[in-house]
Parts: structure tokens; C-alpha cells; sequence
């Protein structure tokens, strides 16, 4: 085996997390993050620790299954943590790690961004649309 320098070895690792290669780990990461439940669940729970119900009265549109696996998930990801209180009925939080706390500002940007140019966007399909239709 050749022995590479540390230039080198620090270009392999830089190749090897290049998420336009197919391979790349990171381009599953952008594939779970970039997922609406996600973003939708990272910013709702920016304001502090949730419970379940409070998570899926929050989310419209968002159904049991789906709000149920977009937790598991992130919590794989170690974007939250999910903490149960033994009680009756039992308590379910879940809460942003630094880690999910360090996404944040990102997320809410998108979001706010969206908010911000639905309008122009549906402006822009309408226009296509009309263009594309003759």
C-alpha cells in the first residue's frame, strides 16, 4: 500500500463527501433534510420541547404515519431527542439537539423564503403554463 501524505489523505476525504457523486453519504442526508416533514418539524420545535399532539396539531396536513416517521428519523439522525415521562397517560417530548439547533437557521430561512415568494413562484408557474399550453 502507497503511503499518502496528509494533503492527500485530507483530498480523499474531501472527494469522498462530495454530494454531486452518487456515492456520497451526504447526498442521503440532503435527501432526509430536504423532506417538508422534516423542515416543517425541525422549525416547530424551535420554540422548545413538544409533545406528539401538540406536534401533529401544529403540522397540518401531516398524518399519524408520516409525523411518526418523520420523528424517528431525525431522532436516528440526532436531530432531536425524544424523552418519555412515565405517567398516565405517558409523556412523549421531543426537543432539538445542538445538533438540530445547529440546522435551524437554515430551515427557517427556507421557510420564511417560501412564505416570502409563493406569490412570484405561482406567478412564474402561471406563465409557464400559459406559455406552455400554446
Amino acid at each position: 500500500m502507497a503511503t499518502r501524505t496528509v494533503a492527500q489523505r485530507r483530498e480523499q476525504r474531501r472527494l469522498e463527501y462530495d454530494a454531486f457523486m452518487a456515492s456520497c453519504p451526504a447526498r442521503k442526508l440532503l435527501d432526509r433534510i430536504s423532506d417538508k416533514w422534516v423542515s416543517l418539524v425541525l422549525t416547530a420545535l424551535a420554540g422548545g420541547p413538544q409533545r406528539y399532539s401538540d406536534l401533529s396539531r401544529r403540522i397540518a396536513g401531516v398524518s399519524q404515519k408520516m409525523l411518526t416517521q418523520t420523528l424517528r428519523t431525525m431522532e436516528r439522525d440526532g436531530l432531536l431527542t425524544r424523552t418519555v415521562t412515565a405517567s398516565v397517560p405517558v409523556r412523549v417530548d421531543y426537543r432539538l439537539t445542538a445538533l438540530g439547533e445547529s440546522l435551524l437557521p437554515l430551515m427557517a430561512s427556507i421557510k420564511a423564503w417560501a412564505e416570502t415568494h409563493i406569490e412570484a413562484v405561482e406567478r412564474a408557474q402561471a406563465s409557464y403554463d400559459e406559455s406552455s399550453a400554446q
